[in-house]
């Protein structure tokens, strides 16, 4: 599958990043020019089912690492960083099971390889309840999802998927019936598990329960050479949370001397 990408950066190592579930490459786009300035050629890719990329009945992790290894060949890009949060960093790591030796390094944000049961239930009856027909404003699709989300920033972000169609019309960028019936699947545990040597930054939230005290064992049973951080007073959307403090533990973990990208 052909995925749409925002390039940021015109030289440098190649880094691309993943985005989670409900999300898309444009939720990285602020903090992308400030991990650019440490010296990387980023690629934001919208993951299918999601942004401006193909929508498909298939989404699970196979998938979404093939897609991933698709980009790479098309792009040519030797050996890249992966970096993903949520549901990106599930399938950078599926990526790392089903295609050893071609990334440098990984970077997970705020997930583990373990199972997760599904806790999206209520966004999904929100999108739904978002009649896109009689649809007026922002506002009104605001209001509804409101009984089904109640924080403000959280439905911002899921809102960013609402977008006015050629007819004027509004529509939603995601493809909502394929991940409702692929939702279990997107908590589920990674696949042809195999231990990965390749430098590993696993990064997490300290109010975030994703990853858990007793799921850093089999972290570091599965990836050899694992470093675990923790932000401070980030919930599981840590780079938005904490961006000064994401950029600083990213740059420490790639090398990229001090001071780099200070303009943030």
């Amino acid at each position: 599958m052909k995925l749409f990408y925002r390039q940021v950066g015109e030289t440098g190592m190649p880094l691309i990043i993943l985005h989670g579930v409900f999300g898309s490459s444009d939720n990285w786009l602020t903090i992308s020019k400030t991990i650019a300035e440490g010296g990387f050629r980023l690629f934001l890719l919208d993951q299918r089912n999601h942004g401006r990329s193909p929508h498909s009945d298939e989404h699970d992790y196979e998938v979404l690492a093939a897609d991933l290894h698709e980009f790479i060949t098309d792009h040519q890009l030797e050996k890249p960083i992966l970096l993903g949060h949520s549901m990106g960093g599930k399938a950078v790591m599926q990526f790392a099971m089903d295609y050893p030796g071609q990334f440098s390094k990984l970077v997970v944000v705020d997930i583990g390889p373990q199972f997760y049961p599904v806790h999206h239930t209520d966004i999904l009856r929100g999108f739904k309840a978002i009649d896109l027909a009689s649809l007026t404003s922002r506002n009104d699709a605001d209001r509804i999802m409101s009984q089904y989300e109640p924080d403000p920033a959280v439905r911002q972000f899921l809102l960013k998927n609402l977008y006015r169609d050629e007819n004027g019309s509004f529509n939603w960028r995601l493809n909502l019936r394929a991940i409702e019936r692929e939702i279990h699947g997107i908590g589920e545990e990674l696949r042809h598990i195999r231990t990965i040597s390749e430098p590993t930054l696993v990064i997490r939230g300290a109010d975030s329960g994703y990853i858990r005290e007793q799921d850093i064992d089999l972290i570091r049973r599965i990836f050899l050479d694992c470093t675990l951080e923790t932000v401070e007073g980030a919930g599981h959307w840590v780079q938005a949370e904490k961006p000064k403090e994401f950029v600083e533990v990213l740059f420490r973990f790639l090398g990229v001397p001090a001071g780099a990208g200070d303009s943030r």
